[in-house]
């Protein structure tokens, strides 16, 4: 794959330098903050986070950026946004579970251009550019060809917050006997390359920040994929919320969700 856009170059430079960090320190002993009762920060998020937004900011100092940790917080709605997170997977990197990804996305007119995905652990590097196709270590990359629901892989994640837990598993469990298999590894950003990686075929989760949709859907939909709401409705990044597949299942996916939570 081949694009020359600025802003491309700059979003893969800065995911492979954060990823050798996150590399290096991976099994280590972690200093390791709460945000909330079970959302963890560790130093190596901070020192990523700060490293990219350093490598953004020199080369387009006057783009907003947005990135999980508060590093050069800006405005969600600039002409000109990059939504970052320097370490989606925190709490499995903390563990020493090796599921986790840097995410990085750029923005226009709140149209995602450029979308990067890359898990260190594993040297995969998922990568998208607006109307290119979506790509791992440079090959091309195509959601799967699963066409019923009952015959699907699917992907979930769980809330911090205690309280929005019930919820969140009365749809895990509408969907645990209706599809072939479900999945929870705790890292949305890379759970969405893995739907267009075509390894699983639809993914949901709701709670979720633009940080953490940004890149993935992207890379989702350059693969030939479908990203919605819950309703179905276009994916709004500042949403919450995300719905992603092959395309072949979308339509009985939201169905089943609607159903679950009474729509």
């Amino acid at each position: 794959m081949s694009v020359t856009l600025p802003p491309y170059r700059v979003a893969l430079d800065a995911a492979r330098a954060a990823g050798r960090l996150i590399r290096e320190q991976f099994g280590q002993a972690q200093a390791v903050e709460l945000k909330g009762e079970r959302d963890l920060v560790t130093a190596v998020d901070r020192a990523a986070e700060a490293l990219i937004v350093e490598r953004i900011r020199a080369a387009f100092p006057d783009h907003a950026v947005l990135a999980e940790e508060g590093t050069g917080r800006g405005r969600g709605g600039a002409t000109h946004c990059w939504f970052i997170d320097p370490l989606d997977g925190t709490t499995n990197y903390a563990h020493g579970y090796p599921f986790c990804a840097v995410s990085i996305a750029y923005a226009v007119a709140g149209i995602v251009q450029v979308g990067v995905v890359y898990d260190p652990l594993h040297e995969e590097l998922f990568t998208a550019a607006a109307g290119t196709g979506a790509y791992l270590n440079g090959q091309r990359l195509r959601v799967s060809t699963t066409p019923r629901l009952q015959h699907s892989l699917l992907i979930s994640g769980f809330p911090y917050d205690r309280a929005d837990m019930p919820r969140a598993l009365r749809l895990w469990t509408a969907l645990l006997p209706l599809s072939q298999a479900l999945r929870r590894d705790g890292a949305a950003a890379l759970d969405l390359c893995y739907v267009a990686a075509g390894r699983a075929d639809g993914f949901w989760e709701r709670h979720l920040q633009p940080w953490d949709l940004a890149a993935g859907a992207l890379i989702v939909r350059e693969a030939g994929g479908q990203v919605s709401d819950f309703r179905g409705g276009p994916l709004d990044l500042h949403g919450g919320e995300v719905v992603a597949t092959n395309g072949r299942i979308h339509a009985e996916l939201v169905a089943t969700l609607r159903a679950a939570e009474g729509d």
